[in-house]
């Protein structure tokens, strides 16, 4: 770094809160014709409130089937899945998607955005599901938007919108809802590396703000702006240390 160069910032470490994930002993099978793919093998982990976490891993080792779990997207085969002291693995459909609409902010890798829709009624989405008022759901949308510094890009739609301004958007509708966590796949897989940055500077604020972010990534680049990382191979965890 030369002497022109800025300081680097300092990466703030929040104490954990409260225990919000606990998998113990999971396993996930699925049938590929006679074929049987043993996704998860008893892999076991606990997410604390206030966590910043990467979930990491080569294709088949587990890390997209974990996800999966972690957002109430699937349920386990075998194990134990509770999510604020609640059983996941034995809820119903119906739980579960109360669950996904309320607790568990998803931000995409392909932004997931209705096309024909501006930022603010996007960012709303979740809101409508959750039966709240016009007057409160935009309110609450500008907000969201405002965060994450669209508050002048609210009335375009995603094709008005940069690839970095539509993750934005897709962020804001993550954080609408106030949800217990923000679950990322691959955040910045559609972006440049410039864009990209941001969009981790983004989640850094987000955490330092009091956010839960876990983020899947085969980046490592990317997992190393998180403070632990869960690395997976095969279906087992392979390690799970705080980032040095």
């Amino acid at each position: 770094m030369n002497a022109s160069s800025p300081a680097p910032r300092a990466r703030t470490l929040r104490p954990s809160g409260p225990l919000v994930i606990e998998i113990e002993g999971v396993t996930k099978l699925y049938k590929m014709g006679a074929e049987i793919i043993h996704a998860l093998r008893g892999v076991s982990v606990k997410i604390h409130r206030n966590e910043y976490l990467a979930i990491m891993g080569p294709s088949g080792s587990g890390k997209s089937t974990l996800m999966n779990m972690l957002g109430c997207l699937d349920t386990p085969t075998a194990g134990r899945y509770e999510f604020s002291q609640k059983n996941v693995a034995t809820m119903v459909d119906d739980e579960l998607a109360e669950i996904r609409n309320r607790e568990i902010g998803f931000v995409f890798q392909t932004f997931n955005l209705l096309p024909r829709s501006n930022a603010l009624h996007n960012v709303e989405l979740p809101l409508i599901y959750a039966g709240l008022g016009r007057a409160e759901r935009l309110e609450k949308a500008r907000h969201a938007l405002e965060n994450v510094g669209l508050g002048d890009r609210m009335f375009h739609r995603p094709n008005e919108l940069s690839g970095g301004q539509r993750q934005r958007v897709a962020i804001a509708r993550a954080l609408v809802n106030s949800p217990s966590i923000i679950l990322a796949d691959e955040p910045t897989g559609n972006l440049d590396s410039k864009t990209g940055e941001e969009i981790m500077e983004l989640f850094e604020q987000l955490y330092e703000q009091g956010n839960t972010i876990i983020v899947v990534t085969h980046e490592e680049d990317i997992a190393r702006h998180a403070r632990r990382i869960v690395r997976l191979r095969d279906g087992l965890i392979e390690s799970d240390n705080p980032v040095e």
